[in-house]
């Protein structure tokens, strides 16, 4: 079995929500990356035999194979092919893992993968949401199949995240704590530059704007529960 190698990380800097990113749009957020990543590499784009790009709530933007889209704004040639993915939010983490099967299996030698979604222009969700007008509340309700295995109930990972903490007894506070050390820890990554390698600027913007330096553990107590 060939051996896959990942050659390359490349990545935009994480925006925050309506934050310095909000406006531009996936295709243009993934075209930036699929630029930096041939033109630090120095190879023929036309060797690439595949863009696999995860993303989910694939409506409007994100919608049409954003993975293709973005590889043609950035200019690339038609010929190579691009797919789009969503296994919910391991998708990219899924993109990345087709690509490797793909070499493995002696199918392809090179292939990109990766992610993409704008969540200040299409919000988490709204997928679930956006056939309402034709009847269907969520992804679920009115399978025959899927009703008589899990009733009425919405299944989620709040759902989820909400069993787990009463199984291996997290309470709220734990996990506040948690998050409040990778927080601390990205700070540290940040100023130490550990992603500078990684991260390509785009419209000036260099840092990822998630971690809060002014986050406190008794603010995040104030927070309400989702």
């Amino acid at each position: 079995m060939a051996e896959a190698y990942i050659i390359d990380v490349v990545r935009t800097p994480v925006g925050r929500r309506n934050g310095s990113l909000s406006a531009i749009h996936p295709a243009d957020l993934g075209a930036h990356v699929l630029k930096a990543v041939v033109e630090r590499n120095d190879f023929d784009p036309a060797a690439v035999e595949d863009v696999i790009f995860g993303c989910l709530d694939q409506i409007g933007p994100n919608a049409a194979d954003i993975a293709r889209t973005a590889w043609l704004a950035a200019g690339y040639p038609e010929e190579v092919p691009g797919t789009t993915i969503d296994r919910q939010c391991g998708s990219s983490q899924q993109a990345l893992h087709f690509a490797a099967q793909a070499v493995m299996s002696g199918t392809q030698d090179l292939v990109i993968a990766g992610g993409v979604q704008n969540m200040s222009a299409i919000p988490i969700g709204a997928a679930w949401r956006i056939a309402e007008p034709y009847g269907f509340k969520n992804p679920f309700e009115g399978s025959v199949g899927w009703e008589a295995r899990y009733g009425k109930q919405m299944i989620s990972q709040f759902t989820g995240a909400e069993m787990i903490a009463h199984k291996w007894e997290i309470s709220r506070q734990d996990m506040e704590e948690f998050a409040y050390q990778s927080h601390q820890r990205a700070l540290h990554a940040i100023d130490e530059g550990r992603f500078e390698r990684e991260i390509v600027a785009i419209n000036d913007v260099t840092t990822d704007e998630g971690p809060r330096r002014d986050t406190t553990l008794e603010k995040m107590a104030t927070l309400k529960t989702l």
